[in-house]
């Protein structure tokens, strides 16, 4: 017969043994980015310290934003109706693999000094959320979510940094990734993490904790957007001369009341 006790303990070594199990696995991963980045360094010699990095994100961004779209659109549990579930095996997975690439992109951003404070409470934000959930074993589902949406248009960001370094940013493919990527950041990004938001703030089952970090984390989407709306209006008022001379050019001229054939 097992007594309370004993019961108590299997169940105290289980919870070590996963914890345990999570660390390496997040460990694992974080030796993989930097491996993966030190292949890049040496592969890319003649290229610059961040033209590898980018690659490792634009990599992450590609590799997450598969994973974690699977799991919250077809391997559930739904975000929208399930937050705060326990945490499936396939979620840990795929966030402890991007918890070792944001240890190991903070670590980058804060060594080359390469990104402002917004960026910077982000990453610090995301890490903290993804301990949080993986420690506490639930919430992985809405967060999984929150990592879908928001890894979604970081290849398309990468895309225009490597379009610039190239010098193919001002032509016709610069254009069409900026228009997506500014598309899915408004629908995806903002919208769509209004919803989950909503449903976590909605639910009793995740903590209070880890409602103030969404919020948190959706104040400095907001802070993200506010940045690319004055990037759009930037471009808009570039490209408006332009088009205004064009139209001058394609209108008929006038002379003594009269239109002029061309």
């Amino acid at each position: 017969m097992i007594t309370p006790r004993c019961r108590s303990s299997q169940l105290s070594f289980s919870a070590f043994s996963r914890m345990v199990s999570v660390i390496l696995e997040v460990a694992c991963s974080l030796v993989a980015w930097l491996s993966l980045y030190a292949a890049c360094c040496r592969w890319h010699k003649h290229r610059s310290w961040e033209w590898s990095c980018r690659l490792v994100t634009l990599l992450h961004g590609v590799a997450v934003t598969c994973l974690s779209g699977y799991v919250a659109l077809l391997d559930g549990p739904w975000p929208l109706t399930h937050a705060g579930s326990p945490n499936t095996p396939l979620q840990i997975h795929v966030l402890a693999l991007t918890l070792g690439y944001f240890i190991f992109d903070l670590g980058w951003c804060l060594y080359f000094q390469t990104e402002g404070d917004l960026m910077l409470l982000h990453h610090t934000l995301s890490i903290c959320g993804m301990i949080m959930v993986l420690g506490l074993g639930k919430s992985a589902t809405e967060v999984n979510a929150v990592v879908f949406v928001s890894e979604i248009t970081n290849p398309l960001l990468q895309a225009r940094w490597f379009l610039r370094e190239m010098g193919r940013y001002h032509t016709l493919l610069g254009e069409v990734v900026d228009f997506f990527f500014v598309l899915l950041f408004l629908v995806l990004r903002i919208a769509g993490g209004a919803l989950i938001m909503y449903a976590m703030l909605a639910s009793p089952q995740p903590s209070w904790l880890l409602k103030a970090g969404g919020l948190a984390m959706y104040l400095v989407s907001l802070g993200f957007m506010v940045e690319i709306c004055h990037f759009v209006r930037r471009k808009m008022l570039k490209k408006f001369p332009s088009w205004t001379s064009l139209r001058s050019v394609n209108a008929p001229v006038k002379t003594n009341g009269h239109l002029t054939a061309h």
